[in-house]
């Protein structure tokens, strides 16, 4: 049986959805965020239904996309409808774009809670059927690389799937620690010549006067200190894939060398005369613009066509937020391969602060974060205080938010307001671990006021508990 959860305040809005999905659904109804939370962390529910007020009362930075992570986080492929009074249908259609799969206006007319949710349910029914005959073409080992929520990466593991069977060349670009090795490696292993070698080169890390010795190999008496015959990469990749990662630093001599491997599938060793053929695929990677780099002469415009055939741009990490969950769940999982600490979850809060920060390094940093917090856990869960104190302070205030113009002044001031002190009651609970008396001494509030304020705002002091002190009481 289908689970739907309806979160609202509006008791004539859950009737109404009660009454028109009745017996084929299960239907739970809460009141608030976190009850909403609550039950998604408890149970599966493939359908929520909630009031945009809820959203916005946990959003601290505008952000709709923020808002929902938390409950994709709980349960990934959860379909969520926005609901909202004719008056606030903006927020909704912005709740929308953020990724809720439709809206509802109140008051709610059962015809079109039902057209909703069959048309959605159809919708998966369609996605899953090409997402089965998507799934035909990778491996079981790729099946967890290639789930995404994104739009941007869906069309990029496309393209893998078009390119990976052929022999083209293929040009990844995009910033540093954006997972160009990854995809390399993808493309390899669901290829024709996925039994043949795969030999990885950073071309970047290797000094000039070794590149092309490195990448073509040598004959003894070369030059200086070559006292034996060298196998180069190329040569050791033959029947398989060479990757050249940051491709637009190698020297001029070097790009002469590959466009020759490019055009005629052949090479020479430094300092020898035979001509050696190369049925070897390339897949290169860079960080740099190539085509500007042409222009300026800084690179040769006829090899970066060579190189060119197939680009691939794969999108920075803060351009795919929505996937956020999915990347964090893999790098757990890869840690606790490692590990016998078995940490299997991160804590909401953390959650919430990964979707707001920008990740100048992409998933590489992401990794990196999370394994040094790996370490120095000690509950089964990464919490906040395994995290640099930066994740949660340098969000905001270096993002310019568009301002609504459709409020007045005072409404905007009473937002801004409302939003700093969310996330001012929000740190300051984290910091002391959810204690309301240390709390409330900190703010220099009674906890009386405390409380109040944490109910307007729907904040849970169970959310920043550290696990360590529970489970400890627990043992006691």
């Amino acid at each position: 049986m289908t689970s739907v959860l309806v979160a609202s305040k509006n008791q004539s809005a859950c009737n109404s959805i009660r009454t028109s999905l009745r017996s084929e659904y299960r239907i739970d109804v809460v009141s608030s965020r976190n009850g909403c939370l609550e039950m998604f962390r408890k149970n599966r529910y493939e359908f929520m239904f909630i009031d945009v007020e809820l959203l916005r009362g946990s959003m601290l930075d505008n952000n709709y996309k923020t808002a929902l992570q938390p409950f994709w986080h709980a349960y990934p492929t959860a379909q969520i409808i926005a609901m909202s009074s004719q008056e606030m249908i903006r927020e909704a259609v912005r709740a929308v774009k953020a990724g809720a799969s439709d809206y509802l206006t109140y008051p709610i007319n059962p015809d079109e809670v039902r057209y909703v949710t069959e048309s959605i349910y159809e919708s998966i029914v369609m996605e899953s059927e090409l997402d089965y005959l998507r799934d035909r073409f990778w491996h079981e080992d790729a099946l967890e690389i290639v789930r995404t929520r994104s739009p941007l990466m869906k069309t990029v593991f496309d393209k893998v799937r078009s390119v990976a069977p052929t022999k083209s060349t293929v040009l990844l670009s995009g910033e540093t620690g954006t997972g160009k090795g990854v995809l390399a490696r993808l493309i390899h292993h669901h290829s024709n010549r996925k039994d043949g070698p795969f030999i990885s080169v950073h071309c970047g890390a290797i000094p000039d006067t070794l590149l092309e010795s490195e990448l073509f190999g040598h004959e003894k008496g070369a030059f200086t200190g070559a006292v034996r015959r060298k196998l180069g990469k190329f040569e050791i990749a033959q029947g398989g894939t060479i990757f050249l990662d940051e491709i637009g630093t190698i020297t001029p001599s070097a790009q002469i060398k590959l466009l020759q491997i490019l055009q005629d599938e052949t090479f020479h060793r430094v300092g020898g005369e035979e001509t050696i053929e190369a049925n070897v695929r390339v897949i290169a990677a860079t960080n740099a613009d190539l085509k500007k780099m042409c222009e300026s002469g800084e690179y040769r415009r006829d090899l970066y066509y060579r190189l060119n055939v197939f680009p691939l741009e794969i999108p920075a990490l803060r351009e795919r937020m929505e996937d956020i969950a999915y990347i964090v769940e893999l790098i757990l999982k890869r840690l606790d391969k490692f590990d016998l600490k078995e940490i299997h979850d991160i804590h909401p809060y953390v959650i919430e602060a990964f979707g707001k920060y920008p990740w100048p390094g992409n998933i590489r940093e992401l990794e990196n974060l999370m394994e040094r917090a790996y370490i120095l856990e000690v509950s089964p869960i990464l919490t906040p205080e395994s995290f640099p104190n930066e994740l949660f302070t340098s969000d905001s205030s270096q993002v310019q938010v568009e301002a609504d113009i459709s409020l007045t002044l005072a409404e905007v001031r009473r937002t801004a307001i409302e939003q700093t002190e969310r996330r001012y009651l929000q740190q300051l609970l984290a910091g002391n671990k959810g204690r309301i008396k240390e709390t409330a001494e900190a703010a220099r509030i009674s906890p009386r006021q405390l409380h109040k304020l944490m109910k307007k705002y729907a904040i849970r002091k169970e959310e920043f508990k550290s696990f360590h002190e529970a489970t400890h009481r627990e043992e006691l």
